[in-house]
């Protein structure tokens, strides 16, 4: 833990450069690593989303195994005018984590194919595979790539709160350049280009004259950019970081001067 954090007070006075003044655009480097994160992974409104998307049948001369250029056969509504789909499975429900409600369904990156030619077995050309392409798995259309033009919302937004809820990539210490899971979305208020503010929880520590619990006071150890909002959750950018940040930590959206 020591490490971590020495790490990230190292690493803020250089975070504070990804910070640029509002109306500015965001550095291309910073652009590149959303544009590569949204490419391999997707959230989609209800598990019913993804149970009504096209399935692979099987893969060429039986294998489940995808290589590149090797043909798939699928089955479900395609589009031919459809250059190319991704290739997703079944990855986390995501559920509130004060109310229970569900939010939305994590589904995993597998690859991407071209189309090829439609039929009651419509034809793909395999374009990328990340692991395995398995009968089952599911096709969904590539979303258009986000344009952030400025750091933060033109029109004023309304005060939202939230947590941090996942960290898509697996790893349990949040730093700079991060992408994390929010609980909050579209319908909460949250727009792609806005700046939120994450705040640590004090903890609770024993005051050892009294021996009485004390709460220490929460802190601000973040900043936050919504870079994709869906209709109950988003996906946020770590831009600086004086705390190790983690899933639960609490977060609010910056409060514009007056």
């Amino acid at each position: 833990m020591r490490k971590s954090l020495l790490v990230l007070l190292l690493w803020a006075p250089f975070a504070m450069a990804l910070l640029p003044p509002p109306g500015q655009r965001l550095d291309q480097p910073t652009q590149q690593a959303i544009q590569r994160f949204l490419l391999h992974n997707r959230i989609l409104d209800t598990p019913q989303d993804l149970d009504r998307a096209p399935y692979i049948v099987a893969a060429g001369a039986g294998h489940v195994l995808g290589a590149n250029d090797e043909r798939v056969y699928a089955r479900g509504n395609l589009d031919p005018t459809q250059p190319s789909y991704g290739i997703f499975r079944r990855g986390r429900v995501y559920t509130d984590p004060e109310t229970q409600e569900l939010l939305g369904l994590n589904v995993d990156d597998i690859g991407s194919a071209r189309f090829v030619n439609a039929g009651d077995l419509s034809t793909l050309a395999v374009q990328r595979a990340t692991r395995e392409i398995r009968p089952g798995d599911r096709l969904l259309h590539a979303l258009a790539p986000i344009e952030l033009a400025h750091v933060q919302a033109l029109k004023p937004a309304p005060f939202v709160q939230g947590q941090i809820i996942d960290i898509p990539k697996g790893v349990t210490q949040i730093g700079v350049l991060d992408a994390i899971t929010l609980n909050k979305g579209r319908r909460d208020g949250l727009v792609e280009g806005q700046l939120l503010t994450v705040i640590k929880t004090g903890a609770t520590v024993r005051d050892t004259l009294t021996n009485a619990p004390v709460t220490l006071p929460d802190e601000r150890a973040g900043t936050l950019l919504v870079f994709r909002t869906f209709e109950k959750l988003s996906y946020g950018l770590v831009l600086s970081a004086s705390h190790p940040l983690a899933v639960l930590d609490r977060f609010e959206t910056v409060r514009q001067s007056q």
